[in-house]
Order: structure tokens, then C-alpha cells, then sequence
């Protein structure tokens, strides 16, 4: 139905290639980026699921941009048109390659990161494209294989409006940089608010459409300039608020749309069709004329957001804003401190275990000084090359998939690796009194942009018995009453009996663990870990459990866990007497 941004693209660089047509070969050029994207081989597609990685794409930049500059040494008479381009990215490199994961923990930086490196660049290939044997096109053609792609842009997109819902926050906090605890400025100009809601158009999401659409206006109206036109906004803005079933305000809107661009190949046809339909609607309630509507701009509340398939979505995002903690004073008495010692463990006597209740039923620990800066630091340099998209587990097949629920990548260290996943994995089996022997490996996780896992359970399902009975709403319990494969089977050790989750690094906002059953929210403290049991004694599996790592809003979320397996507990945690105990 609309015009493609490839036109708008198309428009520009015909200007660009006007002042270029005389471009010099830049056969020097050529190794260098070369070099610079071979860094691109092991971070190929979904680049946007790991902050860590994204670091990468920070100094590749910078590279990039310092190429730029000397190619324009070169040929500045030639290309001036580029070179304001390159000054203006050379300023943003400087601040971002300071602190390259600080400044990607703002999450438009990222998005813009990877919308520049994936749109943006591609820009400098239409100046020079009059010369085919130009070394630098036929380089970064052949390596734009390894530069984040068009899913990577839509995925980063996905995730500021996962954000925006997750935290209520409007259009106007991203575009403007107005979230908690950032330390970089980062703002969306028109063009990339208009991106963003034709994404989510495309994706037939009205609802998030609309509200960037309608910041996009909001800006131009305030006198910003934009290689959008306002015909163009007005056109995706006043459909998209058709779809949501306001057509009093689409047809306000295709009316603005009409004077401006009385020639507009579709807005006539549409106006056309919505009175028609506005005017059916009236006969169907008997009213010959609609009131007159007065056309207030479009806020995070003027629509409500479509349902999707969590049935806790509201309980599990409160939660995630810290709402709805049902952590009562009589529940709060009940919590206390102690030095834990894993029952006179020889390891421990001289150095106890600084242990925090953090929820009383079920009962959830955390333990401080977990880990140090140090062995987080070895951790996360061994991990970092290997990191992959994590996966799930298909509950029909079994099989190991990813999904848009789980938005990070995540790598599996043995302890023969180093001597510091060696003694981690010693740590976790003292202060739980837990063999580790049968438990599965660590697994290391990095939260990409608006990286989050959505509610989940750690253990494999059975069906479900409705005759179970246990503390907590039970919210979620109903999505289990099918039949689920034995996901752990192969390993024969039996199911995650608990889950120990280490923190490793502060989260500027967001990225809490939350289980949405009983409404407990806990919050990343770098160096301390968290500590549960997935099964009750009996080895029934405590649905209470399910739980969620919430969006990240600022920061860099990593974290590492062990699922320690019911084999070789059965001395080490007994049968109780009931099933539920």
C-alpha cells in the first residue's frame, strides 16, 4: 500500500551521486575494511540479542569511520557531501568507544548502532557505484554478509516498543532520551521514528504504529526537518488508526492528508471509504450525523494494547516495574540473614557464605559475594566468543529452537576449561549441599537490546494434576495440562530439581527475576546469586516456580546458572512425607 523507504533511499543518493560522479578509486581503502569486517564472521545475524557482542560493532565503527575519514583526505573536493556525513559520526564514535558497553546499555544507542551499520552505511555504496571496479564497493559489498541485517534492525526495533510496553513509557521518552539511570544522551529524530513504526506496520501492529507514527508528527510539527515527508507519516498514521477502529480520527487525519497532497494516489479512495463506513455505523445506531471530533494527539493510553498469548502479560510487567510485590510486613518477619556454612563444610569454616532470604514460600535465597570481580571478568571473557542465540525447548518435539520470548545469547563452559568454573562449580555444590556432579553445565548469558525471557519454567512438565495442592494463585498452571516429552531423559539424571542464577553485573533499570505466581520481584546485584528449588521432595514439580527475566531498560545484563539434576540428591535432600513438602 505505501511507498518503500528504498524510494526515499533512492531520492538521496541520486543527489549524492550528482556531486560524485567524478569519485577516484580507493584501492587503498580496499584492505582496510577488509580487515575491519572480517570482525564481523562470528557475530553473523541476531547481533542485536547480546550487548557484549554489540560492543564490537562500537570499535568496528570507529574503524569504519576513521577509513572514511582517510578516503576523504583523498578526495575532499569530491566528496564534501560525505565528509560532513563522516564528521558527524566521528563525534559519536569518540563518546561510544569511551565506554562501548555504558553507552550501549542506552537502548536507542544500540538500535541506532545497528540501524546506522545496516542502513545507514549502505548509503556510502551508492556514492561510488558509477565505478564498478572500485575496490572499497566490491569490499563492503562482499562483507555486508557480516554486518547486522535487516532482522537485527527490526528485532532492535521490537525491542524498544517490548520496553515501551513493559515500563508504560511513551513514544516521546525514547525519541527524547528520557529513561532512568542513563549516562548518554541518545535521541530519534523523525526518520527513525517513522522506521520504527513502519516496522511494526509491517508487522501488521497497528497499535505500536500509531503511537510512533504519531511522535514522528509530533516532532515535524515542531519545526524538525526529516527526509520523511509529512504526506508519508500522515498516510501510515491515519490507516494504522483505521485498523485500531477509531475512523472518526482516521478520517480527521486522511483529510489533513488530502490537503496537503491533494494528488495522493490513495488518500482520496480511502477518505472516500471510511465515511462510507463512518456512515453505515451511524445508520446502524439510528444517529444521522457524527458529533464533531477534535483531533487531540494520540498518548500512550488513547488505545488499548491488543491481548497476545500470556495469559499473566499484566501481573509479569507490573512486576517488572516493581508493581504489585506481595511482600507484606508479616511476610518481611519472616525473612532473615545468616552466614551459611553448608553444614560445617571445610571450605566454608573459615569463610562462611553470607546468605539472604528473599521470599519465604517458596523459599528463595540469595547469596552475597557469590562471585568476584575477577572470576566474573574470566567468565565473561570465556563465554563472550562462544555466544550464541539461547534456546528453548519445543514442548511438542523436544527440540531445542529459539524464540522471540527469549531474547539473548548464552554459552556453556566446562570446568576442565579453567580453574575459576572449576571452583565456581565447587561454591554452588557447598553453600546448596547439592552434588554438582550430575547438574548441567554453566551456562553464561547476555542480554541484547530489551533482552528478556519471558515467563517459563526451569523444570520439564508432567501433566498437570489439578489435586496438587499448594500456596500461591497458580496463575499460569493452566498452560500445562497438556502432556510435555521428558525434555532431560537423554541425560538420565532426572529432572532440574533447583536453579542458581548468578548475577553478574548492576542493571541501570530494569531486568529483574520475577515469578508472577506469588508476585515476588528480584533485582540484579552484581556479585550475589539467587538460589531455588524447582521440585518439591517428592519430585513434583512446584508450578509456583515459573518465573521471568524482564526486559532490560539501561544496562547490560549478564548472568550464569547451573540446573542442578535430581540424581545424586537422594541422600542430600530426602523424600519428605507428603507431596508437597
Amino acid at each position: 500500500m505505501h511507498v518503500n523507504n528504498e524510494q526515499l533511499i533512492i531520492k538521496q543518493s541520486n543527489t549524492l551521486k550528482a556531486e560524485q560522479e567524478q569519485a577516484a578509486k580507493m584501492q587503498g581503502l580496499a584492505a582496510t575494511f577488509w580487515a575491519v569486517c572480517c570482525v564481523f564472521c562470528s557475530t553473523k545475524a541476531e547481533i542485536f540479542t547480546s550487548i557484549g557482542q554489540m560492543t564490537d560493532l562500537i570499535f568496528t565503527e570507529r574503524e569504519l569511520v576513521q577509513s572514511l575519514k582517510e578516503y576523504i583526505q583523498a578526495e575532499e573536493s569530491k566528496l564534501a557531501a560525505v565528509k560532513r556525513w563522516a564528521n558527524k559520526l566521528e563525534s559519536l564514535t569518540v563518546a561510544s568507544t569511551s565506554d562501548p558497553e555504558g553507552f550501549l546499555a542506552h537502548p536507542v544507542n544500540a538500535y541506532k548502532l545497528v540501524k546506522r551499520l545496516n542502513t545507514e552505511w549502505s548509503e556510502l555504496e551508492t556514492l561510488v557505484l558509477n565505478d564498478p571496479s572500485d575496490g572499497f564497493i566490491s569490499n563492503i559489498s562482499v562483507h555486508r554478509q557480516y554486518f547486522p541485517d535487516e532482522e537485527d534492525e527490526k528485532g532492535a526495533a521490537k525491542a524498544l516498543m517490548r520496553l515501551q510496553d513493559t515500563y508504560n513509557l511513551d513514544s516521546e521518552s525514547f525519541s527524547k532520551g528520557k529513561l532512568p539511570g542513563v549516562r548518554y544522551n541518545a535521541f530519534l529524530t523523525v526518520d527513525d521514528c517513522f522506521d520504527m513504526g513502519k516496522t511494526a506496520y509491517n508487522e501488521q501492529d497497528y497499535y505500536h504504529a500509531v503511537l510512533w507514527m504519531q511522535q514522528a508528527i509530533r516532532q515535524m510539527d515542531a519545526g524538525e526537518e526529516a527526509k520523511t515527508s509529512k504526506a508519508d507519516i500522515l498516510d501510515y498514521l491515519s490507516y494504522s488508526v483505521y485498523q485500531m477502529g477509531d475512523l472518526p480520527r482516521a478520517i480527521e487525519l486522511t483529510r489533513r492528508l488530502v490537503s496537503i497532497d491533494p494528488s495522493h494516489q490513495r488518500a482520496g479512495g480511502n477518505l472516500r471509504y471510511f465515511e462510507r463506513l463512518l456512515a453505515k455505523e451511524l445508520r446502524e445506531m439510528d444517529r444521522s450525523k457524527q458529533e464533531p471530533v477534535e483531533e487531540k494527539p494520540i498518548q500512550l493510553g488513547t488505545y488499548e494494547r491488543p491481548r497476545d498469548y500470556l495469559p499473566e502479560r499484566e501481573i509479569y510487567e507490573a512486576l517488572c516495574r516493581g508493581e504489585g510485590v506481595k511482600m507484606t510486613p508479616q511476610r518481611r518477619s519472616k525473612l532473615f540473614c545468616r552466614y551459611q556454612d553448608g553444614h560445617r563444610n571445610p571450605r566454608l569454616l573459615l569463610k562462611p557464605m553470607k546468605e539472604e532470604d528473599e521470599w519465604d514460600n517458596p523459599h528463595i535465597v540469595r547469596f552475597l559475594d557469590a562471585l568476584s570481580d575477577e572470576e566474573i571478568e574470566k567468565i565473561k571473557e570465556l563465554a563472550k566468543p562462544r555466544l550464541a542465540r539461547a534456546t528453548v525447548r519445543d514442548p511438542k518435539t523436544g527440540v531445542l529452537t529459539t524464540a522471540h520470548y527469549r531474547v539473548s545469547k548464552s554459552a556453556w563452559l566446562e570446568e576442565e576449561e579453567d580453574p575459576v568454573i572449576e571452583r565456581v562449580n565447587q561454591r554452588i555444590e557447598d553453600v546448596t549441599g547439592l552434588t554438582v556432579d550430575t547438574a548441567e553445565l554453566l551456562q553464561v548469558a547476555n542480554y541484547g537490546v530489551g533482552g528478556q525471557y519471558e515467563p517459563h519454567f526451569d523444570f520439564s512438565r508432567r501433566p498437570f494434576d489439578s489435586n496438587l495442592k499448594v500456596h500461591g494463585n497458580r496463575l499460569a498452571t493452566y498452560l500445562n495440562y497438556k502432556d510435555e516429552p521428558d525434555a532431560f531423559k537423554s541425560l538420565g539424571t532426572g529432572n532440574r530439581v533447583a536453579t542458581y542464577l548468578n548475577y553478574m553485573s548492576d542493571v541501570e533499570a530494569g531486568g529483574a527475576t520475577v515469578f508472577p505466581d506469588f508476585g515476588a520481584a528480584i533485582w540484579p546485584r552484581k556479585g550475589t546469586a539467587v538460589f531455588w528449588y524447582n521440585l518439591f521432595r517428592s519430585g513434583e514439580g512446584d508450578y509456583r516456580t515459573r518465573h521471568a527475566a524482564c526486559p532490560v531498560l539501561v544496562g547490560s545484563k549478564w548472568v550464569s546458572n547451573k540446573w542442578i539434576h535430581e540424581r545424586g540428591q537422594e541422600f542430600r535432600r530426602p523424600c519428605g512425607l507428603t507431596e508437597v513438602d
